[in-house]
């Protein structure tokens, strides 16, 4: 039997690619996809890619349609996740958050960065992290409350912090690192990335032929990532929008401690070995950097590595698709270890050769 799924803000970037998602998925099926902007709309008149392909209509966030859901999506902004998780949870179902509202494990570092009060605490505290490579012990935890008949939560990681994460964890992990060094993020995103909402930022003319930085210092992903590495008050992360629709570029570069000595060649080694049992992450071989046409497309991941002996530091760089690793592909992955099928299913294998 498929399960009864539902998308609670389909018409944004990454809702509308995971309704492509799963929609496509073998063991899913999609009943319910909301917006309270489109509410009666089809969703073929909306994104005519859909057409041939699905007679869904979206509905308001409040359809109660969603009460008959076992998998529950969040696609929404932030604080709207807080409302609807718990009604989701306390009835059984199985609920992924794409939001940021359960990622920050500390509420008052949540308050902190988002300036909003954190309502869920108790909820928090049970969620899952949605980073399936660096986390698996925490969907194993929830996996084995969901059997027991409990609703169960994963705040999924966001873009910048997955696809940082991803390059860094590996070398921090394996003591490569300095204790005390500072570790450098910069990182690229496409204009999808930003969300649907159009911005002067965002905006065709301004985008186009530009690349700026933004956020510098200030960006709310900083202490997702600090809490992903273990490296609070460590991080130097700038991020940077690119005239690109989708894919982001994280470039990381770390210290190494002193005695260490490792070069290139071991340190790619360490990471394959590190990810080896990740079918969604490809560690490229020496010499060989990421490229984000190369994942767009698919919730892969493309990690190179270079150790920089003569400045002793490493350098980790990472290429996703902000909306499929860094969202609603990502979401998919945590939903499909929860549910017990295999982490890939319904994701694409392959990047578009040509973008």
């Amino acid at each position: 039997m498929a399960i009864t799924t539902g998308i609670v803000g389909a018409a944004g970037f990454a809702g509308i690619e995971l309704t492509r998602l799963v929609l496509q998925h073998p063991n899913l099926e999609l009943a319910v996809i909301t917006s309270n902007e489109l509410a009666g709309s089809p969703l073929a008149q909306e994104y005519p890619g859909f057409a041939g392909a699905s007679d869904l209509v979206f509905s308001t966030h409040d359809n109660p349609a969603l009460d008959t859901c076992e998998l529950v999506f969040l696609a929404v902004p932030h604080t709207a996740a807080l409302a609807m998780a718990p009604r989701f949870v306390e009835r059984g179902a199985v609920v992924v958050d794409l939001s940021a509202d359960f990622r920050l494990k500390d509420p008052a570092v949540y308050e902190q960065w988002y300036a909003t009060t954190h309502t869920a605490t108790d909820l928090l505290a049970r969620a899952a992290f949605g980073l399936p490579e660096l986390f698996p012990t925490d969907l194993t935890r929830v996996v084995a409350e969901h059997a027991t008949g409990k609703g169960v939560l994963v705040g999924c990681a966001g873009c910048y912090p997955t696809a940082t994460s991803l390059a860094a964890a590996p070398a921090l992990r394996g003591g490569f690192a300095a204790s005390d060094g500072v570790v450098v993020a910069d990182a690229i995103s496409g204009v999808t990335g930003a969300g649907k909402k159009a911005s002067a930022r965002t905006h065709f003319c301004f985008a186009n032929e530009n690349l700026e930085a933004y956020g510098v210092t200030t960006h709310r992903h900083t202490p997702e990532i600090e809490q992903i590495l273990d490296i609070r008050g460590r991080l130097v992360f700038t991020p940077h929008l690119a005239p690109l629709n989708r894919g982001l570029l994280s470039t990381v570069t770390i210290p190494l401690a002193e005695g260490v000595s490792v070069d290139t060649t071991a340190m790619v080694n360490h990471y394959r070995s590190f990810y080896r049992d990740c079918s969604l992450v490809q560690v490229l071989g020496e010499g060989t950097m990421p490229k984000t046409m190369s994942v767009v497309g698919t919730c892969r991941a493309h990690v190179g590595l270079v150790v920089d002996e003569r400045t002793r530091v490493f350098v980790g760089v990472c290429a996703i698709d902000n909306l499929g690793k860094g969202a609603a592909g990502q979401a998919l992955q945590c939903a499909n270890i929860v549910c017990g099928f295999p982490e890939n299913s319904g994701l694409e294998a392959v990047a578009a050769p040509v973008v």
